[in-house]
């Protein structure tokens, strides 16, 4: 009896010293190591988060770019509060199915305010535009940003354009910045975060960045996939009504669900376990990544968000956002837990478990 003690105290002891070093490895700073920008620092996953760190947030560094947000949380001089958030776009195909980059560069800036907590109000928009860009087709794209703004409901009060010579650029990039006004009330930040918090997902993942790839002509795969690309600041409200003690959001792009997952619990006590079962993906998503080796949980949204909110409230906010047809998916995925810290595991369809980590490299570049 006592051996069986002593080797299961053994085993408890190893894998604590295991969890220490990936504590110890995963709290290191990463360095950037690179001589040259690769498209692997514009994924949103280490390289990005590493380039960002070691070149913009050491020349930039203030208290309010340090929270690295999808928008800077800003309080003006009469005590409004406001969120302001900017982003580019150099999707590759400028078209695609179920959507364009036009579409894109505005519901991105949206979405980015909303999932701030905010109420997007204004947009400016600015374009570089290569010698020789057809007209025709840029009024196509500032058409459907002119549609997706007016369905939304926010205006473009400002904007730039410039242009440059012949393969200075592949067409067109589309610039966006978004102000939002966010309720007194109302506050989102990881710091609320805590164990027996459930993780929801706003409907399924993949669409997007299965779409765009698909629509590149590269890959012999005939699947009927269409771009999630849309606003989600109704579904955002919709939640907080549901939900309003929800602690946290952020819409799942670059990186995906994945990459997302990974920045709530980085430097925080507790950890994240996501649920394979539960996680929604269309079946036409999950078999082109299939055939493709690409994980779902890294394949880019442009309409889904990944939020927080507390146990509690978890089935009302679900029940909610599935009255709701963008939300008709939205599903709990997963669970916040005191241990080990810092760390995302799936638990997955066959009963066992991994790690979540961090994208790596860039399996789908220009997708947003």
């Amino acid at each position: 009896m006592t051996g069986t003690v002593d080797r299961a105290a053994s085993a408890a002891e190893r894998e604590d010293r295991a969890l220490e070093r990936i504590d110890r490895q995963r709290q290191r700073r990463p360095r950037l190591l690179d001589d040259v920008v690769t498209l692997a620092h514009g994924a949103g996953g280490k390289s990005s988060a590493t380039l960002v760190d070691a070149v913009f947030l050491e020349a930039f560094r203030n208290a309010e770019l340090e929270q690295l947000g999808d928008a800077a949380t800003l309080r003006s001089a009469s005590g409004e509060r406001m969120a302001f958030s900017t982003d580019s776009y150099v999707v590759s195909p400028r078209r695609f199915p179920g959507g364009s980059i036009g579409h894109v560069a505005v519901h991105g800036t949206i979405n980015d305010l909303a999932v701030s907590g905010a109420r997007p109000q204004w947009l400016s928009a600015a374009f570089v535009i290569e010698e020789g860009f057809p007209i025709a087709e840029l009024r196509e794209i500032v058409a459907d940003m002119s549609d997706a703004a007016t369905a939304a409901g926010v205006q473009i009060v400002t904007g730039d354009t410039k242009v440059v010579g012949r393969g200075a650029a592949d067409g067109v990039y589309v610039c966006t910045a978004g102000v939002g006004v966010i309720p007194e009330d109302r506050r989102l930040s990881r710091d609320l975060v805590q164990p027996g918090d459930r993780v929801l997902l706003s409907g399924t993942i993949g669409e997007h960045g299965m779409a765009v790839m698909l629509a590149r002509g590269d890959l012999a795969i005939d699947a009927d996939i269409a771009s999630d690309t849309a606003p989600v600041h109704e579904l955002v409200e919709i939640l907080l009504a549901a939900a309003p003690s929800t602690r946290w959001m952020r819409d799942a792009t670059r990186g995906g669900v994945g990459t997302v997952a990974n920045e709530l619990v980085k430097d925080r006590p507790f950890a994240l376990i996501l649920d394979e079962d539960a996680i929604p993906v269309a079946p036409q998503v999950l078999g082109a990544c299939d055939l493709l080796g690409i994980d779902p949980l890294y394949v880019a949204n442009e309409g889904k968000f990944v939020a927080v909110v507390a146990a509690a409230e978890a089935e009302a906010a679900v029940s909610a956002l599935r009255a709701h047809p963008r939300g008709a998916d939205a599903a709990v995925v997963g669970e916040i837990v005191p241990q080990p810290p810092g760390i995302v595991a799936l638990r997955t369809s066959f009963g066992g478990s991994r790690i979540v980590d961090m994208l790596v490299g860039d399996p789908l570049p220009r997708i947003c």
